[in-house]
């Protein structure tokens, strides 16, 4: 998404002094237009749900402030700035999250996990459930909010992500234990009944990674191949989980079959993987034996 060259912000006409000249002139530089509404309204300090008024109030005129923090947002997504930390909002499984650059971006495909988890842990149960590298606290959250009576657990690695999480948890009144430490550093002596992850999958040399500059590499990248993380986790997971319990994972779009490989070597045993809306096989998880 690149500006057009030698096309000033300002219109000459307009200077973008009302809410439609503003709009417009995002349109001309190649901003999408619900981008540049959104924008927008995080500029003047509206919520996101407010589109329709910026229909109804096309012609309020706008604030030398607030056209210069437009300006600024919409290059800011031209240059490839995530939507998510430039309005420092981002929904996730009906929640709206609070995110910036210490986190990941949680991406739709993602809730394809938190669907999985869901169904694995029954409705009013007091499962114990651990999110590893929660970054936001997007899965755990989502998980917390859907099954109230379960003792979620989320660990990361990152003080500056555990901030993050630790807020949204705090502003939604979601209950959610946290740990600080690399993997399952921290939880010594923790059984669950659940793990989930969503660990960074993304191969060192991945041609997709300029595309991703502005995210936290460290919850990215992991490895030549991109498996380091998910071999990490399913050799010391499985020691975590109490008899039959289920331990998943997101992977890359093309890692299922070596994921799954993984976690029959760990001694998993039902071993499977769930597709994402498009189609692509986005987890893989497997199951804990029953003692006897």
């Amino acid at each position: 998404m690149n500006p057009p060259e030698n096309q000033p912000w300002r219109n000459p006409t307009d200077q973008g002094r009302s809410i439609a000249g503003a709009l417009e002139r995002a349109r001309a530089l190649g901003v999408p237009r619900l981008d540049a509404q959104l924008l927008l309204l995080a500029a003047i300090g509206r919520p996101a749900s407010d589109r329709a008024w910026l229909i109804s109030h096309d012609r309020d005129p706008l604030g030398a402030d607030e056209r210069a923090r437009f300006e600024q947002l919409c290059q800011q997504r031209l240059a490839g700035v995530p939507m998510a930390y430039l309005t420092g909002r981002k929904e996730f499984y009906g929640l709206p999250l609070r995110v910036d650059p210490r986190v990941l971006d949680p991406r739709s495909d993602t809730e394809t996990l938190v669907d999985w988890a869901l169904a694995l842990i029954p409705d009013g149960a007091c499962s114990r459930v651990l999110d590893l590298g929660t970054g936001s606290g997007a899965i755990a959250l989502a998980l917390a909010q859907q099954r109230p009576q379960a003792s979620v657990w989320a660990s990361d690695a990152s003080d500056a992500a555990l901030e993050v999480a630790a807020a949204n948890a705090q502003r939604l009144a979601l209950r959610v234990t946290f740990r600080h430490g690399h993997w399952l550093q921290p939880l010594a002596g923790e059984r669950f009944d659940l793990i989930v992850s969503n660990p960074p999958y993304v191969a060192a040399g991945d041609a997709h990674l300029p595309a991703l500059k502005h995210e936290p590499v460290q919850a990215l990248v992991s490895g030549a191949d991109g498996l380091d993380d998910l071999r990490l986790l399913c050799a010391q997971a499985p020691a975590h989980l109490n008899p039959g319990g289920w331990l998943l994972l997101e992977h890359g779009h093309n890692q299922a079959g070596a994921v799954r490989d993984l976690l029959r070597r760990a001694g998993l045993h039902n071993v499977q993987s769930r597709r994402d809306l498009a189609g692509v096989e986005r987890c893989s998880g497997g199951r804990l034996g029953v003692e006897r």
